[in-house]
């Protein structure tokens, strides 16, 4: 059984999908969110999962499932074969996080990623007043036995899309309370953002524009004319 704020998670990303798309869910587990896309936005979904039993028990429930690594099987989908591509709370969870957006943005449209945001204050407070990796209710791992490799924030993320030219087309903060609001003051956000959820786009890039000198023509042409 998922937890609330997964819930809302994944009520949030159902509000970002369009009906009849094409989505790929990456890390889907049993199945519980391509199923609910399928009932609300009659949605084509698919999914794939490292864990050979969750992916039975999507499978068995009739769900269009298999069993892949991310970081490395996203390779076997060809360019744009989907309309979104959703990874939900995984992030940080990849060795390699930024090829694998980049792979999903190849192969998807557009791309849908959530993740908890380690600068919130309330883990900021833990670690400055303890000076130990914080254990929270959402981050309830010790250190040694966590299944998150990379620790970032919201700027950072907000940053490494900057850097890799990815085009952010809405950001969606949601707080302690799962009260839920548009990410515009990144300062404010990062603070009180326990999980964030970002739609995310391949940046097109500009036309090149060329600068064309004005003819003028001078006196003695002027003259001649």
């Amino acid at each position: 059984m998922k937890n609330n704020s997964i819930r809302k998670d994944w009520e949030l990303i159902q509000t970002l999908i369009e009906n009849n798309r094409k989505v790929l869910d990456i890390g889907c587990g049993e199945g519980e969110l391509i199923n609910n896309l399928e009932k609300n936005k009659n949605s084509d979904a698919r999914g794939i999962d490292f864990n050979g039993n969750l992916v039975r028990n999507a499978l068995s429930q009739g769900l269009c499932v298999v069993q892949g690594d991310a970081e490395k099987d996203l390779n076997q989908y060809s360019d744009e074969s989907f309309d979104y591509v959703i990874l939900s709370q995984t992030l940080q969870a990849m060795y390699n996080p930024k090829k694998v957006l980049l792979e999903m943005l190849r192969i998807g449209g557009k791309v849908i990623v959530s993740f908890p945001n380690f600068g919130h204050w309330k883990i900021r407070a833990k670690l400055l007043l303890f000076g130990r990796m914080p254990i929270t209710k959402d981050l309830p791992y010790s250190w040694y036995e966590t299944p998150n490799i990379h620790f970032f924030t919201l700027k950072d993320f907000q940053e490494m899309c900057r850097e890799s030219n990815i085009f952010i087309e809405k950001s969606v903060g949601l707080t302690e309370s799962s009260r839920q609001f548009k990410i515009e003051n990144t300062l404010f956000a990062n603070l009180f953002t326990k999980e964030a959820i970002f739609l995310l786009s391949k940046r097109k890039p500009e036309p090149i524009k060329l600068k064309t000198k004005k003819f003028i023509p001078s006196s003695k042409m002027a003259t001649s004319i």
